[in-house]
């Protein structure tokens, strides 16, 4: 197909006539492509699905990682192993477009590659690649490894995102109306756009932004003298950057930026917005942060035959399909851990990105309570753990090796590596219980439990992200009750969740899964029937056309 005056390549709904060019360092569309680390990806793949769904005139630009975040393997003594693996992907097209950027006020060649929708239903998606014989082998590395542990091959990825996908859209001849930046790691795309039109207003007219960090700590900043000698600033001068970004110190804050940058923005959720618009408040010339809450794809992640045993009201089929699907997923458990367990049995998982502020190994802190859980003959309990720690992110991989240490000890526990959207389906299928315990309030959203109920999982959460929106204790699933957490220290804080948990679970959880199948199968389908439309992707891809991109 010929990508010179690029359009979407199938009709377009009038109600998302728009033109947009979606930015986001990392897609989840199908277990194939694996360019994504974690809920980022699995958020902008869920939204690229319903694009095409809705058949919106949208199209989203991303990074070719070579050997995409990483892959999860084992050591010897069954402790994480870091690969790191070249990816092909023949289903990619080759455009032909080739362009260079400069990077470190040196020129580097950059390669489009193009996903049809068609390959995995998806909005049309091209892909940037570094990875060039063109190239030397420092500006190959760029497109190496998502979230570069380097920091000027970080900053270097940021403008290859940024400058080298506005670039594309010239190339392709797109002229979007709106750049919507999913996070800011693509920011870089304002100077280009500054320097092309000469205009600030210009700039701000055309700029969306959605923010997915709750704390200002967690979100990218960068020496700005660094960026100025990598080229981020296309060739502007540091007088003039801080005159426009209103930068006063000398780290460069790319979300305080994208802030600046953009006529209007979104949090993640209705309890992030509210954080974001306290966070950023105190900082003068931001946009107004609206509430967009995050959502999954249901027709890509729901078990349908759930869905139709639920919608017909047959229960022996609905109950039936559950401990299909647990069986057929046990198997994949018992290939990587060599652990057989049982589908009868209560299964609880917890499973996502390894950060310390998620509390992975939560439920562990209490030996002895844990203990009496993981043996209790009358109630009895299966655990499974599966996510991936950043790499160079010591602690989390920790308490990942802490856990499969635990493991070692119970015939019910199970460390699971390779957390990608296959094995993410497979575990919300094995799941009757999707843990959920981050330390409030910082969990922008945290979507994962959304597909968990899409197949037949109870959500048991504290209040956090997505979950005060969607959660009724005892009714649709299980929450820890908030308190005044602003006044507690962390100790104390881990401390109540821990005990919440504990109560919750032994009288709440146990009795009805094991003493009242009916109860238990109502609250999993009121979870069901909840997700189904309020946090489905096609929801949240709508509104983004009617709140974010009008």
């Amino acid at each position: 197909m010929s990508f010179t005056n690029f359009n979407v390549p199938f009709a377009i709904d009038s109600r998302y006539s728009k033109k947009v060019a979606y930015f986001s360092m990392e897609f989840a569309v199908h277990q194939p492509l694996k360019i994504y680390s974690g809920g980022l990806g699995f958020l902008s793949g869920s939204h690229m699905r319903s694009a095409y769904e809705l058949k919106q005139n949208l199209i989203g630009i991303g990074i070719l990682w070579k050997y995409g975040y990483y892959d999860q393997a084992r050591n010897s003594d069954q402790t994480l192993q870091v690969q790191w693996n070249e990816k092909i992907y023949n289903f990619l097209e080759d455009t032909g477009i080739k362009f260079q950027i400069e990077i470190h006020s040196h020129p580097v060649w950059v390669k489009a590659m193009y996903l049809n929708p068609n390959t995995f239903n998806t909005a049309p998606l091209f892909f940037l690649t570094t990875d060039l014989p063109e190239n030397d082998y420092v500006s190959q590395t760029i497109t190496h490894r998502l979230y570069d542990g380097n920091v000027a091959t970080k900053v270097a990825q940021f403008i290859l995102l940024g400058i080298g996908g506005a670039k594309l859209i010239d190339e392709l001849n797109f002229n979007p109306d709106l750049y919507h930046f999913n996070e800011a790691h693509g920011i870089s795309a304002a100077f280009y756009l500054y320097r092309k039109y000469n205009n600030l207003q210009e700039v701000k007219k055309r700029v969306v932004f959605t923010t997915h960090t709750p704390e200002e700590a967690g979100n990218e900043k960068h020496d700005i003298h660094l960026c100025e000698k990598m080229s981020y600033f296309c060739g502007m001068h540091i007088d003039d950057v801080r005159k426009i970004t209103g930068m006063e110190d000398d780290q460069f804050n790319h979300s305080l930026a994208a802030l600046r940058f953009a006529k209007l923005a979104n949090g993640v959720s209705q309890l992030h917005g509210e954080v974001s618009r306290k966070m950023w408040g105190k900082y003068p010339g931001v946009c107004e942060i609206k509430s967009i809450t995050n959502a999954q794809n249901w027709l890509y992640w729901s078990d349908k035959h759930l869905y139709k045993a639920m919608e017909e009201k047959n229960d022996a089929a609905f109950d039936e399909r559950k401990i299909y699907t647990k069986k057929r997923a046990m198997e994949i458990i018992a290939d990587q851990s060599g652990k057989i367990l049982d589908p009868n049995v209560l299964t609880i998982v917890w499973a996502r990105r390894f950060a310390g502020y998620k509390r992975a190994e939560l439920i562990t802190r209490d030996h002895k309570r844990f203990q009496a859980l993981m043996s209790n003959t009358k109630y009895p309990v299966q655990m499974v753990w599966a996510g991936k720690p950043y790499p160079l992110d010591n602690p989390a991989i920790s308490d990942f090796n802490h856990l499969v240490n635990l493991s070692k000890q119970y015939k019910n526990v199970a460390v699971c590596i390779g957390y990608e959207l296959g094995l993410s389906k497979s575990l919300k299928q094995v799941a009757d219980i999707w843990l959920n315990n981050p330390r409030v309030p910082r969990e922008a959203s945290g979507t994962s439990g959304m597909t968990a109920a899409m197949n037949g999982a109870a959500n048991f959460s504290t209040n956090d992200g997505w979950i005060c929106e969607f959660i009724k204790g005892g009714v649709n699933g299980f929450v820890v009750p908030s308190v005044d957490y602003e006044k507690m220290s962390t100790q104390e804080q881990d401390e109540y969740d821990l005990n919440q948990l504990y109560d919750i679970l032994e009288n709440q959880v146990l009795p009805a899964y094991y003493d009242d199948k009916n109860k238990w199968r109502n609250i999993v389908q009121n979870g069901m029937k909840d997700v189904r439309y309020q946090f489905d992707s096609n929801r949240m891809a709508d509104e983004y056309y009617k709140i974010l991109y009008i």
